[in-house]
């Protein structure tokens, strides 16, 4: 089986969000390098983590819709098997 982002992704999403992060991002530096307020700084990094956090979501949903579930209905077990213990071990690293 072929291990990258399923065709029906929701590519074009996950980029305009990581290009919004991507802002976000720059928009902190430029808040350090002016000296703003802590809070201020650090509200902006909490929507960060959110917004990094929901694309890790989409991207997971997607993985487990496509590869996980494809492998499980064309009954290729020991695949199958593999698959999910990756799956729990992607879960566990991505809740820390």
């Amino acid at each position: 089986m072929e291990k990258k982002l399923a065709k029906n992704n929701d590519k074009e999403a996950i980029i305009k969000r990581l290009n919004r992060i991507e802002g976000q991002v720059k928009g902190i530096q430029k808040m350090v390098e002016d000296e703003r307020y802590c809070v201020d700084i650090l509200v902006q990094i909490s929507a960060i983590r959110s917004a990094i956090n929901r694309v890790g979501n989409i991207i997971l949903e997607n993985h487990i819709k496509g590869c996980v579930s494809n492998s499980i209905k064309e009954g290729e077990t020991q695949e199958s098997e593999e698959l999910i213990s990756e799956l729990m071990e992607t879960i566990n690293k991505f809740t820390k």
